[in-house]
């Protein structure tokens, strides 16, 4: 299985203190498939876990390490993003959204791990619909 990786879950592997970090310690620890993430969800981790360097460090040894794969946005991509920045900016949907849903166009990934469901939900890669986890 393979599968999409947002901010919420990265972050609350990492920090003890988010009310998810136990239920995310848990689906990490028994998945065994492929993950995929973009740089600006990275970017949003590391910003979330600027309170401390050895989290912010943890958030990167996951890139290092092969946990997750991250991979780059053309400038299609960009332009992409911004599309869907302005088709979903009722939401309103943040950069790091947009690079996720063009990612699961292009590899064909529709399973997200996420604590965005609200917005997850309403969002489309073409006409599919998201498989959210945990």
């Amino acid at each position: 299985m393979n599968a999409l990786l947002d901010t919420g879950p990265w972050v609350a592997l990492i920090d003890k203190s988010e009310a998810s970090h136990n239920t995310c310690v848990e689906w990490f620890r028994d998945y065994r498939g492929r993950l995929f993430s973009t740089e600006a969800v990275l970017t949003e981790v590391l910003y979330l876990l600027d309170f401390s360097i050895e989290a912010q460090s943890a958030a990167i040894d996951f890139i290092i390490e092969s946990v997750a794969e991250i991979v780059p946005s053309s400038i299609e991509t960009i332009r992409k993003c911004k599309e869907l920045m302005q088709k979903y900016s009722d939401l309103p949907m943040d950069y790091a959204d947009a690079t996720l849903v063009c990612l699961a166009s292009d590899l064909g990934v529709m399973d997200i791990v996420t604590l965005d469901r609200r917005d997850f939900r309403i969002y489309r890669a073409g006409a599919r619909r998201f498989n959210i986890i945990p």
